[in-house]
């Protein structure tokens, strides 16, 4: 991705302005919180929210006395869905800013762009948001969903719901290929098929003819891992169709940016999904939070599953702080590996010390009335893939995102 000087200034002046309205006066003796997300641009949905429940739980644990009887002081930068952005801010709140830590990215291209820049600097490094598994870096804790923990329970409840025969849509780039590699895994082990699968540019936003082909294939179903605001329109064009009322979709991501609050019921209604949150979900610890998020920022209307493990990402660093008693980056790292557990917005969450992944409950939610209802629930379930190809206390150096063999 290119960047020309023009845009490379008004994001440095936009990320730099927001930089210095921190969430305590700034102050040699603060503990230091980078957070790097898209806030704007076609990825902002999922963004603003993540941003939100960063400083919703550093403004708690600072009311709550801060970490080591220090106030966290929260740096932001917006990197406007401009993946050139993350390595140009990583490397600054590693030189210029000297984080403690840094949470963020959303697209795994994000991650692994500044991955390697935050090991190599010593900046230990939440990665929050559902994603396709593997990574293996001990400078890294990933707190979102992996394929083993949605896609394992998605396709053979859906499979036993509608029929055998899916066709696959999805975000052309290693998030889409890898996942609908799981896909075609899972299916086959319930007796299933993905008879056909098509790959999209995250800009493309003309899904007639595609919708042409899935009538041709008579598929049971569509399953859809989708990404961001351009291919939320296929949603849009199915229903326009009539092909909501004939073959039904289910999806990875639908939900994910709050996408069926922005569809309308009719759009939306029947779509099915898989996570670690709903709002509707009658958990005391979700009803907290939902509370505690609505106080902060007026309503709950833009809340989802990324930006509540984004929040479950601060306090689980926050629980490493206290029971490594310093900042210290390996010191928290091996406190971590003792398999922290924090209960929060998406439940219990355990830290997996093997691979830096959690364990934690999952929802199968129907979408009806742009609400996730949920439909069954699923108890602590453990990122058994990444465990396939990840022992981190066997071999603490690697630094790989492997690609499962499945």
């Amino acid at each position: 991705m290119t960047i020309n000087r023009r845009q490379f200034m008004q994001g440095a002046t936009a990320a730099g302005a927001f930089a210095t309205i921190p969430s305590v006066a700034q102050s040699a003796d603060t503990i230091k919180f980078g957070s790097i997300l898209d806030t704007s641009g076609i990825f902002e949905a999922y963004g603003k929210p993540m941003e939100k429940t960063h400083q919703l739980a550093v403004e708690e644990i600072n009311a709550a006395g801060g970490l080591l009887g220090r106030q966290i002081e929260m740096i932001p930068y917006d990197t406007q869905s401009n993946m050139a952005l993350y390595t140009q801010y990583a490397r600054r709140m590693t030189r210029r800013d000297k984080v403690d830590v840094i949470h963020g990215g959303i697209l795994s291209a994000s991650r692994e762009a500044i991955r390697p820049t935050l090991r190599k600097a010593k900046t230990l490094y939440f990665y929050n948001t559902t994603y396709e598994g593997g990574v293996c870096d001990r400078n890294v804790f990933c707190t979102g969903t992996t394929p083993a923990q949605q896609s394992a329970i998605l396709v053979p409840e859906t499979i036993k719901k509608w029929g055998k025969k899916i066709y696959v849509l999805a975000a052309d780039y290693n998030y889409g290929q890898i996942t609908t590699n799981w896909i075609r895994h899972y299916a086959k082990n319930a007796g299933g098929d993905v008879i056909q699968a098509d790959f999209f540019p995250l800009n493309v936003s003309d899904f007639g003819s595609t919708i042409a082909k899935i009538q041709k294939a008579k598929p049971d179903m569509v399953m859809a891992v989708l990404v961001g605001a351009a291919h939320l329109s296929f949603y849009r064009q199915w229903a326009a169709a009539g092909m909501n009322r004939k073959i039904p979709v289910a999806s990875t991501t639908m939900s994910s940016g709050n996408d069926h609050r922005i569809l309308t019921a009719s759009e939306g209604d029947g779509i099915m999904v898989c996570q670690s949150f709903s709002p509707e979900a009658d958990i005391p610890s979700v009803k907290t939070f939902l509370t505690a998020y609505k106080k902060r920022f007026g309503n709950t209307d833009d809340i989802h599953e990324i930006a509540a493990s984004s929040y479950d990402g601060v306090r689980l660093w926050a629980e490493g702080v206290k029971k490594a008693g310093t900042l210290d980056r390996m010191k928290v790292i091996e406190a971590l590996e003792t398999g922290i557990s924090y209960t929060g917005p998406t439940g219990k969450v355990t830290i997996d010390p093997k691979t830096h992944h959690v364990t934690h409950d999952m929802h199968l939610i129907e979408i009806k009335n742009q609400k996730l209802n949920v439909i069954k629930s699923y108890s602590q379930i453990p990122p058994s893939d990444t465990q396939a190809v990840c022992d981190l206390q066997k071999n603490p150096d690697d630094t790989k995102q492997y690609e499962i063999k499945i």
